[in-house]
Protein backbone atom coordinates (compact mmCIF):
# COMPACT_ATOMS: atom_id res chain seq x y z
CA UNK A 1 0.00 0.00 0.00
CA UNK A 2 1.15 3.86 -1.04
CA UNK A 3 1.21 5.88 2.63
CA UNK A 4 0.09 8.95 -0.06
CA UNK A 5 -3.36 7.22 0.09
CA UNK A 6 -3.57 8.16 3.49
CA UNK A 7 -2.79 11.44 4.23
CA UNK A 8 -3.76 11.70 8.12
CA UNK A 9 -1.43 8.24 8.97
CA UNK A 10 1.97 9.42 10.03
CA UNK A 11 2.76 5.82 10.31
CA UNK A 12 1.19 2.47 8.69
CA UNK A 13 2.05 -1.01 10.33
CA UNK A 14 1.59 -3.61 8.07
CA UNK A 15 1.73 -7.85 8.68
CA UNK A 16 4.15 -10.11 7.11
CA UNK A 17 1.30 -9.69 3.50
CA UNK A 18 1.72 -6.22 3.45
CA UNK A 19 -2.07 -6.02 4.87
CA UNK A 20 -2.84 -2.37 6.92
CA UNK A 21 -3.30 -4.00 10.43
CA UNK A 22 -2.73 -0.02 12.10
CA UNK A 23 -3.00 3.28 11.47
CA UNK A 24 -0.80 5.89 13.88
CA UNK A 25 -2.44 9.86 13.61
CA UNK A 26 -2.06 12.65 15.13
CA UNK A 27 -4.66 13.13 17.70
CA UNK A 28 -6.06 16.72 15.90
CA UNK A 29 -6.25 14.48 12.95
CA UNK A 30 -8.30 11.87 14.77
CA UNK A 31 -10.51 14.34 16.63
CA UNK A 32 -11.48 15.71 13.19
CA UNK A 33 -12.15 12.27 12.00
CA UNK A 34 -14.66 11.55 14.68
CA UNK A 35 -16.06 14.88 14.21
CA UNK A 36 -16.84 13.98 10.56
CA UNK A 37 -18.13 10.50 11.71
CA UNK A 38 -20.44 12.08 14.28
CA UNK A 39 -21.68 14.93 11.80
CA UNK A 40 -22.88 11.86 9.39
CA UNK A 41 -24.80 10.05 11.88
CA UNK A 42 -26.56 13.48 12.75
CA UNK A 43 -27.20 13.89 9.28
CA UNK A 44 -28.99 10.65 8.84
CA UNK A 45 -30.79 10.60 12.03
CA UNK A 46 -32.50 13.72 10.81
CA UNK A 47 -32.90 12.82 7.82
CA UNK A 48 -35.00 9.47 8.99
CA UNK A 49 -37.28 11.71 11.00
CA UNK A 50 -37.34 14.27 8.34
CA UNK A 51 -41.27 13.40 7.74
CA UNK A 52 -42.35 12.92 11.45
CA UNK A 53 -44.95 15.55 12.85
CA UNK A 54 -43.26 17.35 15.41
CA UNK A 55 -44.33 17.10 19.72
CA UNK A 56 -43.77 18.38 22.70
CA UNK A 57 -42.19 17.06 24.84
CA UNK A 58 -45.41 15.85 27.18
CA UNK A 59 -46.73 14.46 23.83
CA UNK A 60 -43.48 12.18 23.40
CA UNK A 61 -43.37 11.43 27.21
CA UNK A 62 -46.98 10.09 26.32
CA UNK A 63 -46.07 8.06 23.49
CA UNK A 64 -43.03 6.31 25.34
CA UNK A 65 -45.22 5.38 27.62
CA UNK A 66 -47.85 3.98 25.61
CA UNK A 67 -44.88 1.51 23.94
Amino acid sequence: MNSTNYPFAQELITDTQGNIRKVVLKFEDYQHLLEAIEDEALYQAMRTTADEIPMNRDEALKLLKEE
